[in-house]
């Protein structure tokens, strides 16, 4: 019966793709196609969102996930996509079943649910703020690729057809999976960072094959880390962004060979927050126990550690990501502090502790303002403005939230713990 019922699902799915006109641009505002959306720097252009939302305000609907996960959806060509992982059996450490669901964004419903991995009861828990299904999906438009860190990647159609699985590079984690992949290309790109042996991994999208490795050579105490990279392009060049335990490192997006590497002042572990590219500065943070987030010119080859253009500890995140919002930069903590600061010289604005208690997903910029919501679904709307924090709404849904923000045609995505909200301001 149940087979029955997924075949079913994904025959509407086929359908629904099948008649879907081609793939928005990024200033349609429709698609967010990979962790913090167009270019992985978490900014929404599009239709205006709603600026308040709840359990009962604003909801368009609401879909129970089935299993648990801390992966944020990605939104393309009017579906929600996201993945699970759905314990099988009642067992107090039971085998995971990792999903890819496909959700219609005008009415919820489940488009279909395909499991692409099983893992094995046997295989490392996940830190408690973690999940067995915490990377967020990439798309290209054409296929939907998934990744579970140690228990391999995927790539499936848009009708949720798996096209190909590779789980040939295993490594030893720590406190579970979190980095998501990026495109670059035409590969798909991600850090094993476990706990011996780090390495970034590229696999040919369309084939899943690999396409390059990067030994990271780190010489680090704690070598673990889960931060997603970024592809920018700084004096013409471009170059993948990703950072390490105790460095942050520019790879030649064709080959994987290692063009500079940044070290830490301080000790770093556990990183992350994805590096951010602003003013012609790559600005990172280094995660535990102490952290700092930092500005570098990403210039030149070899150790270039002497181009930290500036520094600083104070408010600095462990986990959500920077946002650089024209000569700004804003800040949120773990610990609910938000800062803006100068993104050129790291001079600090201002620095206020917010509501909500803890922190852990990444702020997103749509209009002027910007969205957050904390690890107990409290959520704020504040305006980009240097010259004070100032607060346009706050909302609460009063259930554990990790996962980022979605925005999508003037809707605002949210995955709490037991479902996926859609919120849009009534009209």
């Amino acid at each position: 019966m149940r087979r029955f019922i997924l075949g079913a699902l994904g025959a509407v799915g086929a359908a629904a793709f099948a008649c879907a006109a081609p793939v928005p641009k990024v200033s349609d505002g429709i698609d967010w196609l990979e962790f913090r959306g167009p270019d992985g720097t978490g900014h929404y252009t599009g239709a205006p969102l709603p600026t308040a939302w709840g359990p009962d305000k604003n909801v368009a609907w609401k879909t129970p996930i089935p299993g648990a996960g801390w992966s944020s959806p990605i939104a393309l060509r009017g579906k929600l996509i996201l993945t699970t992982a759905v314990p099988v059996g009642d067992s107090a450490k039971p085998d995971h079943e990792l999903r890819v669901l496909c959700i219609d964004a005008a009415s919820g419903k489940i488009d279909w649910n395909e499991q692409v991995f099983l893992e094995k009861a046997t295989a490392p828990r996940p830190h408690q703020k973690n999940s067995h299904a915490s990377p967020t999906p990439v798309s290209d438009g054409e296929r939907i690729i998934v990744h579970f860190g140690h228990q391999g990647t995927a790539a499936l159609d848009l009708t949720g057809k798996v096209l190909w699985k590779n789980d040939k590079h295993p490594y030893s984690p720590v406190h579970g999976n979190g980095g998501s992949p990026i495109l670059a290309e035409g590969n798909v790109v991600f850090a094993c960072d476990g706990a011996d042996k780090p390495f970034v991994l590229a696999l040919d999208a369309k084939t899943g094959e690999q396409a390059w490795k990067a030994d990271r050579k780190s010489t680090a105490g704690k070598k673990f880390a889960f931060t997603t990279a970024q592809l920018v392009e700084h004096e013409g060049k471009k170059v993948i962004v990703s950072a390490a335990s105790d460095f942050v490192a520019g790879y030649d997006p064709k080959t994987g060979a290692e063009i500079w590497r940044a070290k830490y002042p301080g000790p770093g572990y556990s990183v992350i927050g994805r590096p951010q590219y602003s003013h012609g500065l790559v600005i990172f943070t280094t995660g535990y126990d102490s952290p700092r987030i930092l500005a570098v010119k990403p210039s030149g080859t070899g150790d270039i550690t002497e181009n930290i253009v500036w520094q600083m500890a104070k408010g600095a995140p462990n986990t959500p990501t920077p946002l650089a919002v024209g000569d700004e930069l804003y800040l949120l903590s773990d610990q609910g502090t938000l800062s803006c600061l100068d993104a050129k010289t790291g001079t600090v604005h201002w620095s206020e502790r917010i509501k909500g208690g803890a922190y852990s997903s990444s702020p997103i910029a749509a209009d002027g303002l910007i969205y957050l919501t904390s690890e107990t679904g409290y959520g704020q709307v504040v305006k980009a403005n240097k010259a004070k924090l100032e607060v346009v709404s706050e909302s609460d849904m009063k259930e554990k939230t990790y996962a980022s923000f979605v925005p999508s045609a003037g809707a605002l995505y949210l995955r709490t713990e037991k479902a996926l909200f859609k919120f849009a301001a009534k009209k």
